[in-house]
């Protein structure tokens, strides 16, 4: 049988019956909608986190306390000294600036108006380890971190929340933890995402956060130091020095396993890779679940149709159709409803995905969605392969049926 005299036989089968073809075709939509709009929000949002990681350099290092390592029972912490001879030791050419880093949570108060949010102490360096650069006013100094000073500087979307505004604040007062501080700057907008805004941050002198913000530990101890090197090309050989360097003020013997851990931005950019490919691995599990019901929806259609259609099946085989032309007109019946809720489905996906863009941009959460051609050939390719699943067990006992038990057929 032609393939266009089939094509033309199964839009007139599909047609005569509108409505039923409609919800048929109505269930691939939404499955083919589903994988088009789960997969794009999966990679847009992969997309987006790497892209925040990547923005910070992969120049950086992050030095943390403990070790995965099972030997190591009571990890020293870390230290401003650590920090004071990382910077300082001849061993670790390849260091361009060292930031420790403590942080804690407090209340910031401006004539009324709080926030609860993290306050984060640490030394000049970090401006140059984090390329803040500064939209007024300047950033922590050196003497001020000697001199305890009460000095804040603001991340922009933070003081737009405490003060209506981002410009002309240098010189106002906040209070922070019930102590008041001067604010010195304001750091020029970067945006990012709401788990990871720098926009919100609040910078103080790391000993005054260190005083001043609820600790534990050694007397100068801090959560982390950011280390960064001229090139990202040298950050394993930084790496290696950092390590001897800790080691030596931790005393560490030979052979034994570092009580600390050492991260570049890669490390992290891996993990943040292999934890968004399993996201969208699974949002697109999700809508092939969604495809399946369609397809299921297509199967019992098209078992309908064969009882239906009975003896116009045992009149076409008595006039000598072939088993097989049986079989190519409903499985072209099949595949043709599939198709066409699959063309839908990729429209209606890229309209969901562009919604869900829409949506994040106004909670402040910028989220690039973008219906990839890798995502439409997969819905594609897979409605037309749950049509032919689904449609070959109806068709195969439509094309089985004996001339005359179909002719007899009431």
């Amino acid at each position: 049988m032609n393939f266009l005299l089939n094509i033309k036989e199964a839009l007139q089968s599909l047609t005569s019956n509108k409505m039923r073809s409609l919800l048929t075709i109505l269930g691939i939509v939404i499955g083919v909608a589903s994988v088009i709009a789960l997969l794009s929000v999966g990679e847009g949002a992969g997309n987006s986190i790497t892209g925040e990681i990547e923005s910070i350099g992969t120049n950086v290092i992050y030095i943390l306390k403990g070790n995965d390592s099972e030997d190591v029972t009571n990890p020293l912490d870390l230290t401003l000294r650590d920090a004071r001879a990382l910077a300082s030791s001849s061993i670790a050419s390849e260091i361009a600036y060292v930031a420790p880093v403590f942080t804690g949570n407090a209340e910031i108060t401006h004539t009324g108006t709080t926030r609860e949010t993290p306050i984060l102490g640490s030394t000049p360096d970090y401006q140059f380890v984090q390329n803040i650069t500064m939209a007024e006013g300047e950033f922590i100094s050196e003497g001020q971190v000697e001199g305890r000073s009460a000095v804040v500087v603001l991340g922009p979307e933070i003081a737009r929340d405490l003060m209506g505004r981002s410009t002309g604040v240098v010189g106002n007062s906040v209070r922070i933890g019930g102590y008041p501080y001067r604010i010195i700057g304001v750091a020029e907008a970067k945006g990012g995402s709401a788990f990871n805004n720098p926009d919100n941050n609040v910078y103080i002198p790391i000993s005054t956060a260190q005083a001043r913000l609820p600790r534990g530990g050694a007397p100068d101890r801090v959560q982390y130091i950011l280390v960064s090197v001229d090139q990202a090309e040298d950050a394993d050989a930084a790496i290696e020095q950092i390590s001897e360097v800790l080691r030596l003020t931790h005393r560490i013997p030979p052979r034994s396993p570092n009580d600390f851990t050492i991260l570049n931005q890669q490390d992290f950019l891996a993990v943040a890779a292999s934890i968004t490919n399993v996201l969208t691995i699974f949002l697109g599990g999700i809508g092939a679940i969604s495809l399946l019901v369609g397809g299921i929806g297509i199967m019992n259609i098209m078992l309908v149709s064969v009882t239906e259609r009975t003896r116009e099946i045992g009149l076409r085989k008595a006039l000598g159709a072939r088993k097989k032309d049986i079989l190519l007109q409903f499985l072209t019946e099949s595949v043709l409803l599939s198709m066409i809720g699959g063309i839908f489905g990729i429209l209606l996906g890229w309209v969901i995905s562009l919604v869900v863009q829409q949506i994040a941009m106004q909670q402040g959460t910028p989220l690039d969605i973008s219906v990839t051609i890798n995502s439409v050939l997969l819905a594609t390719l897979f409605s037309a392969a749950v049509g032919i699943f689904f449609g070959y067990y109806p068709a195969n006992r439509a094309a089985s049926l004996e001339p005359v038990e179909a002719l007899r057929y009431e």
